[in-house]
């Protein structure tokens, strides 16, 4: 086996564990995904198919939400009709509703025929998915607002959500359309996110995804924002400064997490594969949206101990942590404090307080590779030391071999061994040589 092959088998490996706690965590989840129609008319759709089948076959239960704007606007130009949007909603006429019929139609068949593949050799050989289509949506017009009359647009008004779980439950990939119908017999032509939103709504699904023409949202200066909660995402909305695209996901996402969806993604379609590497890494490619913490830092208990010991090991093996086994561990796992990021640790730290001297140790402070340039570890600290002060601690000092510069640089001075607690003094250990800092808080 040469080098290069040997090289992409490790990573092979590595994605393949790293993303296996989120297989058993997906499996029987429910994941709304919403995406336009300019994805069905990409050369790439068939991948986007094929990830697709690949989620469900991981046993995660799936609502799609197709768009169709461009082959409805193709067929209004094979009328020479035009089209108008008002506020970012089509004027829907009566020549425009005959169009949004039959391309909603052709882009629901084609998806049907994707999903229906089993070539051999191939992606989705013996898949045999399933796929329900129906009359899942309730809708009513939008009418005139601000003197425009919408004609034949609406919007959502109920969702069928047991015709959905029934089928879902039937181990069937739910197919909705951005079309309406009301108990009148009409049609009304929706917006396909505005349908997506109100299914995972209604479900409350585990996550709403939609697959965007951006990657996600970003700052003022084009910077990618990964993780935002809802008050976050607000505050975008009332600034204004992203584009008209962002703004209307923020939306939706914003709205949907505050009815009870779990989490939602934004994620650029154009990226191959972007639903696999949003979805089974821990950082994701895209934003995510939710009303709760993504990441936390908290006091660790019991269930930490194996998320800490595989955090810390490398370090022991360098000799830059004492060794600690798992019983030790367990015992003082109320002096650990952990940064959890998705179910993962990615950072912890302990604090030991000798009350009567109103001084504490930190010890085993340790971050996770992937996040010792984003300041974890000077962030776990800053968290330590304001609980210090509320503990009535004005001292923390610190043991260390490898890392004496990184706490000189936020404050730590060095000091000789009789600074320490004498009880401390009669535990160190003279064969590591651990240098000795302390601060002042």
């Amino acid at each position: 086996m040469d080098k290069e092959t040997s090289n992409n088998n490790q990573q092979f490996v590595h994605w393949f564990r790293q993303s296996s706690p989120y297989i058993h965590a997906f499996r029987g989840r429910t994941f709304v995904l919403a995406f336009d129609g300019a994805a069905v008319a990409d050369e790439n759709f068939p991948s986007l198919i094929h990830d697709i089948a690949l989620l469900n076959s991981l046993g995660i239960r799936l609502v799609l939400v197709h768009g169709a704007r461009p082959q409805i606007e193709k067929r209004l130009q094979e009328k020479n009709s035009k089209f108008d949007y008002v506020n970012g909603l089509r004027i829907t006429d009566d020549i425009a509703l005959d169009c949004v019929k039959q391309a909603v139609g052709s882009v629901r068949v084609e998806i049907e025929a994707q999903l229906s593949m089993g070539l051999a050799n191939s992606p989705m050989a013996g898949a045999r998915i399933r796929v329900a289509s129906g009359n899942y949506v309730t809708a009513q017009p939008l009418g005139v607002r601000d003197g425009v009359d919408y004609c034949h647009t609406g919007e959502v008004r109920r969702i069928d959500s047991e015709a959905i779980i029934q089928r879902l439950d039937d181990n069937a990939i739910v197919l909705a359309s951005p079309l309406g119908y009301s108990p009148t017999g009409e049609t009304f032509n929706l917006t396909a996110n505005e349908v997506a939103a109100a299914i995972a709504e209604a479900l409350q699904a585990d996550k709403l995804l939609f697959l965007t023409e951006e990657n996600g949202i970003h700052d003022t200066e084009n910077h990618l924002l990964r993780e935002l909660n809802t008050d976050q995402a607000q505050q975008l909305l009332i600034r204004q400064q992203n584009t008209a695209d962002e703004l209307h996901y923020l939306r939706h996402a914003i709205q949907a997490c505050q009815r009870g969806v779990a989490r939602t993604h934004l994620i650029d379609r154009h990226i191959d594969g972007c639903l696999l590497q949003e979805l089974f890494s821990r950082d994701g490619i895209g934003t995510l949206i939710t009303s709760g913490l993504f990441e936390e830092t908290r006091q660790a208990n019991i269930d930490d101990v194996g998320g800490i010991l595989k955090l810390i090991q490398p370090l022991e093996q360098d000799g830059m942590l004492v060794r600690r086994s798992r019983e030790q561990l367990e015992l003082e796992i109320e002096h650990f404090i952990v940064v959890e990021r998705d179910g993962t640790i990615i950072a912890c730290a302990a604090l030991y307080p000798y009350t009567d001297e109103h001084v504490a140790e930190l010890a085993c402070l340790a971050v996770h590779p992937d996040y010792r340039n984003a300041n974890r570890g000077g962030e776990l600290l800053s968290y330590i030391e304001k609980n210090c002060k509320l503990q009535n601690i004005n001292r923390i000092f610190v043991l260390t071999t490898h890392t004496a510069h990184w706490f000189q640089e936020r404050g730590y001075e060095k000091a000789t061994l009789e600074a320490l607690p004498v009880e401390r003094q009669l535990l160190y250990n003279y064969q590591r040589k651990s240098k000795l800092f302390i601060k002042q808080i």
